[in-house]
């Protein structure tokens, strides 16, 4: 449920279900802060989730539905990395499909709120998908750069410390959230969200730009430039592995508190 508002009915004949405009102004007003969101999910990923939305509200389907499309599109995505030649065509439709996947991965808890048919299962489904999606991208590039051989030996072993990497920070998050709901009462989480706005949290949100899901679905586009796309993920792993390390280091101080 949204505000004072009922949720929107999604059953029945099409006719009388909402329109996507309709559905798009409840979620313009239901969207979460912003604070210390990676920028492309900040300002892109969310847009674009929101209008995946208003369709699959409108097409009559439900929150576990949008997920199950958004992994089939991630297994498809991975499956092309796989099976398909190293090349700039590649590279550009496994990023395509990462994204459309990332995309309805954030449009399946949109539709849950506008609807009112969230529940704890839902929620599980969802963060079971996250937690397998981006360990078997990282898999991927592994078996992929390996048996490709047009990178150094050693790259390809970077994609599975990228693996523990996602695996650890993803437990590391969920593990936090889940024990401040504990320790922290809503009253003080609203207060410390509106103490991080401004001109300060926009900055943030660029920094953490390295770190953002898009950004791994789209440094695909480089797949057709084996050295380059090598170069950017090295980097891209020493970023993240540099901002877990404090990340965690926060939520421990936090928890400790």
């Amino acid at each position: 449920m949204i505000g004072d508002t009922s949720p929107i009915i999604t059953g029945g004949s099409p006719s009388r279900r909402p329109t996507i405009g309709g559905v798009l102004i409840e979620l313009r007003s239901a969207q979460k802060p912003g604070t210390g969101v990676p920028a492309y999910t900040r300002w892109l990923n969310r847009r674009a989730a929101r209008l995946a939305a208003a369709v699959a509200v409108r097409m009559g389907y439900s929150p576990n539905t949008v997920s199950a499309i958004s992994a089939a599109f991630s297994i498809v995505a991975i499956v092309v990395l796989l099976l398909s030649p190293v090349s700039v065509v590649t590279g550009l439709v496994v990023a395509g499909l990462l994204a459309v996947g990332y995309c309805l991965d954030s449009a399946d808890g949109q539709v849950a709120r506008v609807t009112g048919t969230g529940s704890p299962a839902g929620e599980w489904l969802d963060h079971v998908i996250d937690a397998a999606r981006t360990p078997a991208i990282h898999l991927a590039v592994y078996l992929a750069l390996s048996s490709a051989a047009l990178v150094p030996a050693w790259v390809p072993y970077v994609a599975l410390g990228f693996v523990v990497l996602s695996a650890s920070q993803f437990m590391s998050q969920i593990l936090a959230e889940q024990l401040r709901k504990s320790a922290v009462n809503s009253v003080q989480q609203t207060k410390a969200v509106a103490a991080e706005r401004g001109a300060k949290d926009v900055l943030r949100s660029v920094v953490l730009l390295p770190t953002d899901s898009g950004t791994l679905c789209w440094i695909f586009i480089l797949w057709g430039f084996p050295h380059v796309f090598a170069v950017s993920y090295v980097a891209l792993c020493i970023i993240n592995s540099f901002v877990a390390a404090l990340s965690m280091r926060r939520k421990y101080l936090a928890l400790s508190r």
